[in-house]
């Protein structure tokens, strides 16, 4: 009885499978396909060099990102080392600092409401502004 059991749960399991239309190799090619486009897209693999160092073109916006909110005291304060260390990454010369950290709280309203996608952005735009 038992073994008539197992082989009726065996056909039944073959019949689903056919009638739905589901085989195997269909279905493994559907998972390591949305497996690879998932890592592919979010591996983060433009960020980082050979070295596992960030690479220039992505240092300010990691920054920006990891740091939002002391940004955003900063920028209130006008002053601060987080915004001084954007400052630094965006390419802000040492002698227009005080102009970027005077422009960029004079923005803040604006960067206040602003999430973290846009903090970026306007701090780059901040510092075009003030660089000579």
């Amino acid at each position: 009885m038992n073994i008539r059991f197992h082989w009726f749960m065996t056909l039944a399991i073959l019949a689903l499978l056919q009638s739905t239309g589901c085989t195997l190799k269909g279905t493994l090619n559907q998972i390591t396909d949305t497996t690879s486009n998932v890592t592919g897209t979010t591996s983060g693999a433009a960020w980082w060099n050979e070295d596992g160092q960030i690479t220039p073109a992505f240092k300010a916006a990691a920054f920006a990102t990891i740091n939002h909110k002391n940004l955003q005291q900063d920028i209130s304060a006008g002053r601060g080392e987080y915004l001084n260390s954007m400052g630094d990454l965006l390419g802000v010369p040492e002698e227009h600092r005080l102009a970027f950290f005077t422009a960029a709280q004079a923005g803040y309203a604006r960067a206040a409401e602003q999430h973290r996608e846009t903090l970026l952005p306007f701090l780059q735009s901040t510092a075009l502004v003030t660089a000579p």
